[in-house]
């Protein structure tokens, strides 16, 4: 009997469908939630070669799951990625890469266009364990090559960059990373895998929080670790160097474009502690099952307020690339096909001694927009970033990120479009009046 033909599948079909098949034991369709912490081991030698790393299973939830692997090889199908590991949080899959690649002494290379806790995160608390970090302006590829030195280990940007929405040129910056051979590590929570997948335009690494856009529906918090398997690691000694916690194992060595993620779980998600619970792995796969319908739907209703606030006399700026004349707006069009996800900013037509509280205002008027921390949630969300999301920052930091004291952060979701732009347009006229 000849082989069935081999086909590549679409993008909504590897939604639904990889890194699972149906259970063979009771025909459940859906992925099982595997609720536990630990699992029974088949015989003292298979325990050996298990903690060895020598056979390939399950030891203890904290590293592995059944549930939680299906979400990570479904996501690593929709990124082109090799693979992936998921983590328990967006900040924690930034924090378990870089501490899988750095040692102490060693810098990154930062876009300053990011959100206000990874700007945090990168200046403070990788200080306390002797990494720098220097901040370019990520729309000037020179400024990126200028700051680079012997000890830069990684380029790490956003492809849309939180709050401001810039869009950041990747394939460039790819280039560059490769001319100094360092990966370059992306977080694509803003515009999904169904909008652009960085590792198709030479990214390293991708991250991800799931929490927003890929889980959906504001119910569950995880991220993600993903790796193209293109990188060679070999000159690098946080990857290539032997391993003391595995009796001097060669991560590189051993497991080839593999191995940069073994090492990310094996030992920095091990030692830290910050795995995804199966039961949010199980609703973060629920969210990846619509993903696609859901972000036409956010992108659509944001393209239609980015042009509502565009024209109205209430507001001073928008900044969305999706318009067509945004500066970015040929960058979104190469790498997102135009439609730069649904998070974006605009600013209030208001005397600068009022800005801020005018922004409280209209945010306390508006009836549909649920005021809080956090984007990509089925509703439309909204906050003014200088005071919540980044108020930690200081005013040089707040400048430097693109985020002014007027400015309203928008997710848009995915109501009626129309009755969004009423709740706007009411909660704009109580503004200014």
């Amino acid at each position: 009997m000849s082989e069935a033909p081999r086909r590549e599948f679409g993008f909504e079909t590897r939604m639904l469908h990889a890194g699972h098949v149906p259970d063979a034991l009771v025909g459940a369709r859906a992925v099982p939630i595997y609720q536990t912490t630990s699992y029974v081991f088949d015989d003292a030698e298979t325990a050996a070669q298990l903690f060895e790393l020598k056979q390939y299973g399950n030891i203890y939830t904290r590293i592995g799951n059944p549930t939680t692997a299906v979400f990570e090889e479904r996501l690593a199908s929709l990124e082109n990625a090799t693979g992936a590991v998921a983590v328990a949080s967006g900040m924690a899959a930034q924090f378990v890469a870089l501490m899988t690649l750095l040692s102490p002494g060693d810098e990154i290379v930062a876009s300053s266009h990011l959100y206000g806790g990874t700007v945090t995160q990168l200046t403070h608390t990788f200080r306390k364990l002797s990494i720098g970090v220097r901040f370019v302006d990520p729309t000037r590829l020179e400024h990126w090559e200028a700051v680079i030195t012997p000890r830069t280990r990684a380029l790490y940007g956003e492809t849309v960059g939180n709050p401001r929405g810039s869009i950041l040129d990747l394939e460039p910056l790819a280039a560059l990373a490769n001319l100094h051979r360092v990966p370059l590590i992306i977080d694509n929570t803003f515009a999904t895998p169904y909008l652009c997948r960085p590792i198709d335009w030479g990214a390293t690494i991708v991250l991800h929080s799931a929490t927003k856009f890929i889980g959906g529906h504001g119910t569950s918090i995880g991220g993600a670790v993903l790796e193209s398997g293109k990188f060679d690691y070999g000159h690098v000694p946080a990857i290539a160097d032997p391993s003391p916690s595995y009796h001097g194992l060669r991560f590189f060595d051993t497991f080839g474009h593999y191995g940069f993620l073994m090492k990310v779980r094996a030992e920095t998600v091990r030692d830290t502690g910050a795995c995804l619970s199966p039961t949010n792995a199980f609703l973060l796969l629920q969210g990846l099952e619509t993903l696609s319908i859901r972000m036409d739907r956010h992108t659509s209703n944001a393209l239609g307020v980015a042009r509502f606030l565009r024209d109205h006399p209430a507001v001073s700026w928008v900044a969305y690339a999706g318009l067509e004349d945004h500066p970015e707006h040929g960058l979104a069009r190469k790498y997102l096909g135009g439609r730069p996800g649904a998070v974006f900013s605009f600013g209030l037509k208001a005397a600068a001694d009022d800005a801020r509280a005018a922004g409280r205002r209209f945010i306390d008027a508006l009836q549909l927009f649920s005021h809080l921390a956090n984007v990509g949630d089925a509703r439309s969300l909204v906050i003014h970033p200088a005071s919540t999301t980044h108020q930690q920052l200081s005013e040089e930091e707040l400048s430097r990120c693109g985020v002014a004291p007027e400015m309203i952060r928008l997710s848009v979701g995915l109501e009626t479009l129309e009755d969004l732009l009423w709740d706007l347009d009411q909660a704009l006229h109580a503004t200014s009046g």
